[in-house]
């Protein structure tokens, strides 16, 4: 019993420590492995995510779901010590590491202790040999180790949320919240706003790239919601690629050629994470945007000054890209519980919906 309890606590810690590894330290995707972290995420999000799908209140789901990832975080470093502790408890029992002030061989149940306040440094019992020893000294070790990586982890991962937040957040007076294709065309449309289109689309370029490279890295992120429930990075990306699929099927007036490298790193990223959430393509995915909201779609356009390529070839050309994110993009909505936005939006802002707007719109300046 006791060699087969040390190949097994062996296995457990390798396994921990090629985790933390590979989820902290290494900076890329890791697929095609059993991963004790896909497996927490697998066996944690889906009851949770059950749960959240029967709350029908927007606001109060949203703030249910928001709770995930911080708090996934904290029980995956929690399930990761005590793995740790469990696996040196299990060594040190096997091998009958240590003895009591008396002489006497600490009992199983106590080694879990002993093994648990090693890991912080702490030894209680008394090390039977230079096996025993060592076992508290690397216990020891990695228990600093652990959480030295996690100081560095936390914040790299609260920056990352940081930067991804601030360009959605600048979205919303331009595209509305929930945001929309119509609104951010309808807006670049007036006057010679169309010439500042290119920059705002080179921008969320950028946007998507460090987006794909942090969550990627830090899968964890996308579980992470944004501050206002009509608000997501789901959301926000599917936007901007239906802005750039709209501006490459044809706008009078607007260069597709950075709507071209727009939409190519977005639809990289939003592919790249599809795989890394484990979540395959929708084969029959829902149609945001059918013939009749098409029309009304150029309608509004039109009165802000943007006009359509009309013709059968525009609109082939459109439905094309479309289909190039879409099932995508459907796919994680489903797995996050995100909405995707509408393509004609209802021109709100969350700047404007403050439930103090009603109190500071009655205010009388002397």
């Amino acid at each position: 019993m006791s060699t087969v309890a040390a190949i097994f606590a062996i296995v457990l810690l390798a396994l921990v420590v090629i985790d933390v590894f590979e989820t902290i330290v290494l900076p890329r995707r890791v697929a095609g492995r059993f991963r004790l972290t896909a497996l927490f995420y697998r066996a944690t999000w889906n009851p949770w995510a059950a749960i959240g799908r029967r709350v029908a209140n927007k606001k109060k789901r949203e703030a249910y779901l928001s709770i995930y990832g911080p708090l996934s975080l904290l029980v995956l470093l929690a399930f990761w010590t005590g793995v740790v502790i469990v696996s040196f408890a299990l060594l040190r029992w096997s091998a009958a590491a240590d003895v009591t002030a008396q002489g006497a061989k600490v009992s199983s149940a106590a080694e879990t202790y002993i093994s648990a306040i090693s890991f912080v440094g702490i030894e209680e019992a008394l090390p039977r040999d230079a096996w025993a020893r060592a076992l508290t000294v690397l216990e020891a070790l990695s228990g600093f180790a652990l959480l030295a990586m996690v100081i560095g982890y936390l914040p790299v991962l609260y920056q990352s949320f940081s930067r991804r937040e601030s360009n959605i957040t600048l979205l919303d007076a331009r595209a509305g919240s929930p945001p929309s294709a119509s609104e951010l065309l309808r807006r670049f449309g007036h006057g010679d706003g169309a010439q500042g289109l290119p920059e705002l689309l080179r921008d969320w370029e950028h946007w998507a790239a460090e987006l794909l490279e942090s969550h990627v890295s830090y899968p964890v992120l996308g579980f992470f919601r944004s501050q206002h429930d009509n608000q997501s990075w789901l959301g926000s990306m599917t936007t901007i690629l239906d802005v750039c699929a709209v501006i490459l099927a044809g706008i009078e007036d607007i260069s597709p050629f950075q709507a071209e490298l727009t939409f190519a790193m977005a639809r990289h990223a939003i592919v790249d994470l599809a795989k890394v959430f484990n979540v395959p393509p929708k084969v029959r995915c829902h149609d945001r945007l059918p013939p009749d909201d098409l029309t009304r779609f150029r309608a509004l356009l039109a009165q802000s000054g943007v006009k359509l390529r009309e013709g059968a070839e525009a609109e082939k050309r459109l439905a094309e890209l479309r289909r190039m994110y879409d099932p995508y993009v459907e796919a994680l909505s489903q797995r996050l519980l995100m909405d995707l936005p509408n393509w004609i939006g209802d021109n709100r802002h969350n700047w404007t919906t403050s439930k103090w707007e009603r109190i500071a719109g009655s205010v009388v300046l002397h």
